[in-house]
């Protein structure tokens, strides 16, 4: 399994980006997987061909609304592990003794 960690922009759209982010957080939703989205990014689990298409379906559907797009993306990819998304946060907790979810 494969945590994402993806930020995609198009270039020129003008300060405020929410629209487009919008738009892909709708392939990421539609996709199944698991993720959750904050405020510098989203992060997406899922095998490792999932996760890749889902990214180039993001980077896609923003080359529709601009001709120049970045994407800034990190893999973790760690062999028959799942359930990462939010066990990595647990055990920061575990360490800490208190939640620091928000």
């Amino acid at each position: 399994m494969v945590l994402l960690e993806m930020s995609i922009v198009p270039m020129g759209s003008g300060e405020s980006v929410s629209q487009y982010v919008a738009q892909c957080v709708d392939l990421v939703d539609r996709s199944g997987l698991n993720y959750e989205v904050h405020s510098m990014g989203t992060i997406v689990e899922g095998e490792l061909a999932e996760v890749m298409d889902l990214m180039k379906q993001c980077i896609e559907k923003m080359a529709e609304k601009s001709n120049r797009v970045t994407c800034s993306a990190k893999l973790d990819f760690r062999r028959g592990m799942s359930g990462r998304l939010t066990s990595k946060v647990d055990r920061v907790e575990q360490h800490l003794g208190r939640s620091i979810r928000r």
